[in-house]
């Protein structure tokens, strides 16, 4: 393997010059830097990162930690950061704890030394602890956190305006027994849509009731499982209002399995967005969250944190969501329509 000081004696420049133009840590004239990577190039040369990252203590890597790597709302994440990390020149090192504190731990002490930065996605995790040392150690963003903090910076999606308008939106098609199938009870992003089910419920008048929520967890088969849990506890509901949308795919299948037509005998609705809400037959009436941008500002919030000066104060930012209305809710079709927050999570 050809070496700095081969590319060096080839393209006739110093070695100090070459480790400049790699580390980017001055200025190197047009002419020069053409020939040099001309010559790297046509010798094979790559410069070795491990000893580029002892120069300039900088990996150009970002490290990534979600609850887990399966499903298009993840996916969606994780593209939305890819894809700003590299308009920013980072690479990404990803990681999922399964919303496990254990598991979290030690993969922030797997990234220690490999990472400039971190964007964590911790829902389910109730307390900063785990993260006190990840912060000391390299910039932080989180994504929808579980707990409120002020030793980094966060960006999260107003899930209880979201929820909000779906029932405010079942209630102007004339729907007043509305059910509704929960995620996680330690999940906060599962905590804030059913906040914002009761207060749309509250806005009616009407109290919330045991007997119409089922708890799921965010999957397919658990939707499935409260759907038909609802369905045996007495007379249906005319709405289902679903905490995520793949809990709504698998109370549509349920539903259809009892004989039940969408949205003639039950109208079901969910919440994310996931592209394929938009191919279901029929198609689902949703909250659009954006999981895309999400990830992206969090890598906008991340730079600048990593750029700006350390006493710099967090930045805590809330994402508008929109309603989608589709076939599923058996109303007038609209693109999606911006919400305003609520007022005990605006910004």
């Amino acid at each position: 393997m050809p070496t700095i000081r081969d590319v060096a004696r080839e393209a006739g420049v110093s070695i100090a010059t070459i480790s400049r133009l790699f580390n980017g840590s001055a200025r190197v004239s047009e002419d020069t830097s053409k020939r040099v990577r001309e010559v790297a190039e046509r010798m094979g040369y790559w410069p070795n990162g491990a000893a580029r990252s002892l120069i300039t203590k900088r990996t150009h890597a970002l490290g990534v930690l979600l609850p887990d790597l399966y499903g298009e709302f993840f996916s969606e994440i994780i593209r939305g950061i890819d894809l700003a990390a590299r308009r920013e020149g980072f690479h990404l090192v990803v990681s999922s704890s399964h919303s496990d504190p254990g598991e979290l731990f030690a993969a922030l002490q797997t990234m220690r030394g490999r990472i400039d930065g971190l964007i964590a996605m911790a829902p389910d995790i109730e307390s900063p602890i785990v993260f006190e040392e990840a912060v000391t150690q390299f910039p932080t963003v989180l994504v929808n956190p579980g707990f409120e903090t002020d030793r980094c910076a966060s960006v999260a999606a107003d899930n209880l305006t979201g929820a909000l308008e779906m029932v405010r939106h079942l209630a102007a098609l004339g729907h007043r027994e509305i059910a509704f199938i929960a995620g996680p009870e330690t999940n906060r992003d599962a905590s804030q849509r059913l906040q914002g089910y009761h207060a749309g419920l509250r806005e009616l008048g009407i109290e919330p009731s045991p007997e119409l929520e089922v708890r799921g967890n965010f999957t397919e088969a658990s939707g499935y499982e409260a759907a038909r849990a609802l369905l045996a506890r007495g007379p249906r509901p005319a709405a289902l209002f679903a905490a995520n949308d793949s809990m709504a795919v698998g109370a549509m299948h349920a539903l259809r399995e009892a004989g039940l037509r969408v949205p003639e005998d039950v109208v079901v609705t969910g919440f994310d967005d996931i592209a394929t809400s938009s191919y279901l037959a029929p198609r689902l009436t949703t909250v659009r969250v954006e999981p895309y941008r999400l990830g992206e500002r969090a890598v906008q919030l991340l730079v600048a944190a990593m750029h700006g000066p350390a006493s710099a104060p967090s930045c805590h930012e809330l994402l508008p969501t929109s309603l989608v209305i589709r076939e599923s809710s058996g109303a007038p079709l609209s693109a999606g329509r911006p919400m305003t927050p609520h007022p005990v999570f605006g910004a």
